[in-house]
């Protein structure tokens, strides 16, 4: 698979956007409340149908990039794999549930409540086992990273996600002391995860015996490239709607749910990089490395938030904010990594 050539307009300002879903879905929720009333009597198995429709036009073009036949090459980049999939799955996300269960039980006791504290914690677990998808080939590509070891590990990390996810977030959130709703959890993964992965995966196999692969890279990959983050705002509007009443009331709430996600960024980050420096990894590997670790697939993340905990839930809100915040503080280490490049072997 090619490089992603740069970041696209939606992509670079994608802080922005959000920052305006934010206001226009507040706007409408506070006007216009018929509309959040209205959309959630379309509902099943409590899903908001509406929302998996756009989460599905958000998964789906991520999906299409993987090409689940390179994971072969995995066996010439070990160590490499060995950062990055110890970090995602053995430390990240017990860092997040920490730095979260100390910033909201203790430093935010005498500010939130336990119960809005435990639902702050529960989005930022989910945020924590989810590892990104899409963006770390923008960041990859940033860096200069390995194209092809870039695939490989979001490949093996999108298969892991279906096996350690759900195990992971249950026993976390049954540590912070919410109650798991495990067929609905395992629902959310097989309609946000298993069923577009499949079907991309026939797409792709399918354009690619039609079209051949530089036309599926080249063009048929391209048609999608605004509708991922379109479905995510989108959402965001819709999500933002049923959160109004509470941005309005706290809207201090977004700045401090921002810091501990910020601070497990750049923790994350610090791990990988260092680590993987000091394996001698060359800084095309070590750069998406800790990429993939410190970026999050916020769309899982906000659907799962949505089934478990609804709409206006504090956890669906927690996610949110890793929305908002992604974007800049990957591009602030995106430039610690090229600033440091000198530093690692050829």
């Amino acid at each position: 698979m090619k490089e992603v050539q740069s970041m696209s307009f939606f992509d670079k300002y994608l802080s922005i956007w959000v920052a305006i879903c934010i206001v226009v879905g507040i706007v409408i929720g506070k006007f216009l409340p018929i509309i959040p009333q209205l959309l959630e009597q379309f509902e099943y198995a409590q899903v908001s149908l509406p929302i998996a429709i756009l989460i599905w036009i958000m998964i789906f073009p991520m999906m299409l990039k993987i090409d689940f036949g390179s994971v072969v090459q995995a066996v010439t980049m070990p160590k490499g794999l060995a950062v990055t999939l110890t970090v995602n799955w053995l430390i990240k996300p017990f860092t997040m549930f920490g730095i979260a269960w100390v910033f909201f039980y203790i430093f935010l006791s005498k500010v939130i409540s336990v119960d809005l504290a435990q639902q702050y914690i529960a989005g930022a677990v989910l945020l924590g086992a989810a590892p990104c998808t899409a963006m770390v080939f923008v960041w990859s590509h940033l860096t200069k990273g390995n194209a092809a070891y870039t695939l490989v590990q979001v490949a093996i990390n999108d298969l892991i996600i279906l096996v350690a996810f759900i195990p992971i977030v249950g026993f976390l959130l049954g540590v912070s002391g919410i109650s798991i709703p495990w067929n609905t959890l395992l629902f959310s993964v097989v309609l946000f995860i298993v069923i577009p992965l499949l079907f991309a995966f026939v797409t792709r196999k399918y354009v690619v015996s039609r079209k051949g692969l530089e036309y599926f890279e080249n063009v048929f990959i391209k048609k999608f490239s605004s509708t991922t983050i379109i479905g995510l705002l989108l959402t965001l509007i819709i999500i933002f709607s049923f959160q109004g009443d509470v941005i309005v009331s706290n809207p201090y709430h977004i700045v401090l749910i921002a810091i501990p996600l910020i601070i497990q960024t750049f923790i994350i980050f610090g791990i990988a990089y260092i680590w993987a420096y000091k394996w001698n990894l060359p800084h095309n590997i070590a750069a998406p490395a800790a990429m993939k670790g410190a970026s999050n697939f916020f769309e899982l993340a906000v659907a799962v938030a949505i089934v478990l905990f609804g709409l206006d839930s504090g956890a669906t809100l927690v996610t949110v904010v890793g929305v908002l915040v992604e974007v800049p503080v990957m591009l602030t280490l995106v430039n610690i990594a090229n600033k440091t490049k000198i530093k690692f072997v050829k």
